[in-house]
């Protein structure tokens, strides 16, 4: 489980859940979610990527909540979701469908977004019978299906085998990353985000992204290696936008493209000039304006009662 270390003050700071609920998943691992924003809203589900926890989606769902029902979960070993020993495309899959049962009612609809890793995990579960019940639509903002490591210009070197293996060194390390310093957050910035990132930006990324335990972030970074999820994405067949920023060193903007090019439903791409890997954080107001599109476009504005099912879940009450 990581530590809970984020910024508290500011656009980036996480505001407090309606709800909290521990769901779990269909091998036992224990995930954190939070509920935000009025019960008979329509309801979006947000995923976050890897090293991060619902802390990065403070800014969505901040502007969100006012007039939605959020959820928003943590990852396994991620956030306040205590670490598992089976990390995979199939337990991602798992996990989000564990949180759909326990956060929707039957046929009950919703758009999910997921970012780089939480991206991933909608194409893992496109094929899943509760995905395709609740899935209304989806947005996939930096990620890819494939070839992360390949791919990746994490390296400032030539594409080839020499710069593929030092990628895979530098994303599989197993050193701790240690406290958030000046120089933890210009290496942050330089792998993760455009250059016009601004310093609250980079302040707020660098804290939740060091606070995940370093086992957990290789265990997890041996997954994204052997990823191969383009089956996922010809099965993802509800209407998906797809984000991306150009300056991306991480999942670069290719991803995206190819993704554009692979989904059956694709009903918008928008490329960010300049813009890194961090999209919901870097340009918040736009993530969060592709989200609304996609929930008035897709789903009953009207809302609807939000019944929690209770099997496999425990409730907390937020403060």
């Amino acid at each position: 489980m990581s530590r809970l270390t984020h910024v508290v003050h500011g656009a980036y700071a996480p505001p407090a859940p309606a709800r909290e609920l521990t769901v779990v998943s269909a091998d036992g691992a224990r995930l954190h979610v939070e509920v935000h924003g009025p019960e008979d809203a329509p309801t979006v589900v947000l995923a976050h990527g890897w090293t991060c926890s619902t802390a990065f989606w403070a800014a969505q769902i901040r502007d969100l909540a006012a007039d939605h029902r959020v959820v928003a979960y943590d990852q396994r070993g991620h956030g306040r979701s205590p670490a598992s020993a089976a990390c995979s495309t199939e337990a991602l899959a798992d996990d989000l469908e564990a949180v759909l049962a326990a956060t929707l009612a039957p046929g009950q609809k919703a758009v999910l977004a997921g970012h780089s890793m939480g991206g991933m995990t909608l194409m893992a579960a496109s094929a899943r019978p509760r995905f395709r019940e609740h899935a209304a639509a989806a947005l996939l903002c930096s990620t890819g299906s494939s070839r992360l490591v390949a791919e990746a210009r994490v390296v400032p070197m030539r594409a080839g085998r020499l710069r593929t293996r030092l990628t895979r060194s530098v994303l599989g390390s197993r050193a701790p990353l240690g406290p958030v310093t000046p120089l933890a957050r210009r290496i942050l910035k330089y792998a993760t985000m455009g250059a016009g990132s601004s310093p609250a930006m980079v302040e707020a990324c660098a804290r939740i992204v060091h606070a995940c335990p370093r086992k957990v972030r290789h265990a997890w970074s041996a997954v994204l290696e052997a990823l191969d999820l383009d089956h996922g994405v010809r099965e993802l067949r509800v209407p998906t936008a797809v984000v991306a920023g150009t300056a991306d060193r991480l999942t670069p903007v290719v991803h995206a493209r190819a993704l554009v090019a692979a989904l059956p439903n694709c009903v918008g791409a928008t490329e960010l000039p300049g813009l890194g890997h961090m999209t919901p954080v870097e340009a918040p107001e736009l993530v969060t304006s592709r989200i609304r599109e996609l929930v008035s476009a897709y789903t009953d504005s009207a809302g609807g009662a939000a019944k929690s099912a209770a099997d496999g879940a425990e409730i907390k009450e937020g403060a």
